[in-house]
C-alpha cells in the first residue's frame, strides 16, 4: 500500500480509540486534469466541475460527490475506484504517467459533550495530494496532448512554488494563490492554522542530478 492509503488508515484507527458522542467521515477524490476539475468518484469521471467560493467555508468545488465511509475497507474500496478513472499516458520515463494533480480529502466532524452538557462539534480536514511530476520534453518525449498535459503540471507546480515561497517571505503579504486550480483549492493546506507535509520523490539517476 502506498503513503495516501496508510495515512487515510490511520487516521480511522486513532478516531476508533477516542470516545465521541458522534462523528462522520466523509471522503472526496478528483483530480485537476489540464486546469479542469474533475470528480474521481462519480459516475462521469470526465465531466468539468466549477471552483466556487462560499463567504464562510472558503474556496470548494460545485457537485463534488463527498461519501460517507465507516472504516478502513470503505475507504480502500473508494480510493481504488477512484484511481481507476484517473488521467493517465505513456511517456519515455513511465509507462503510467499521471497526466493530472489528485486531491483526496478526508473530512471528520466530532461530537464532544462539554463540561456546560452541550454537544461541541470540531471539523477538521485532511488533504492528500499527489502531485504529477514536472517534466522536461528532452526527456519524456512528450508530443500532441501528451506535451500539452505536461505544459500545464509545469505551470501548475510553478504556481504552487510561487506560492511556498510568498508564505515563507516575511516581507511579502500578497500571496498568489488564484494563479491556478491547484493552488486554490490547497489555500486552507497552505496557510492559516494547517500543517503541511511535502515529500519529493527525486530519481538517483545521474541523468537526473542537474
Amino acid at each position: 500500500r502506498g503513503l495516501m492509503p496508510r495515512a487515510a488508515a490511520a487516521v480511522l484507527q486513532a478516531l476508533s480509540h477516542e470516545a465521541y458522542t458522534e462523528r462522520s467521515v466523509t471522503v472526496s477524490y478528483l483530480e485537476i486534469y489540464n486546469e479542469e476539475i474533475r470528480d474521481l468518484l462519480s459516475k462521469n469521471p470526465k465531466q468539468k466541475l466549477e471552483l466556487k467560493d462560499h463567504p464562510d467555508s472558503g474556496v470548494f468545488v460545485k457537485d463534488l460527490s463527498n461519501l460517507i465511509v465507516k472504516g478502513v475497507a470503505d475507504l480502500q474500496q473508494v480510493m481504488e475506484l477512484g484511481q481507476r478513472n484517473r488521467s493517465v499516458a505513456s511517456t519515455l520515463m513511465n509507462n503510467e504517467s499521471s497526466r493530472s494533480h489528485s486531491i483526496f480529502t478526508v473530512t471528520i466532524e466530532t461530537a464532544e459533550t462539554g463540561e456546560d452538557d452541550k454537544d461541541h462539534i470540531r471539523v477538521g480536514k485532511m488533504n492528500m495530494v499527489d502531485l504529477a511530476g514536472s517534466e522536461r520534453q528532452s526527456k519524456t518525449g512528450a508530443t500532441g496532448d501528451t506535451l500539452k498535459e505536461a505544459t500545464k503540471i509545469n505551470m501548475s507546480l510553478s504556481a504552487l512554488g510561487n506560492v511556498i515561497s510568498a508564505l515563507v517571505d516575511s516581507k511579502t503579504s500578497f500571496i498568489p494563490y488564484r494563479d491556478s486550480k491547484l493552488t486554490r483549492l490547497l489555500q486552507d493546506s497552505l496557510g492559516g492554522n494547517s500543517y503541511t507535509v511535502i515529500i519529493c520523490n527525486v530519481s538517483p539517476a545521474l541523468i537526473n542530478a542537474e
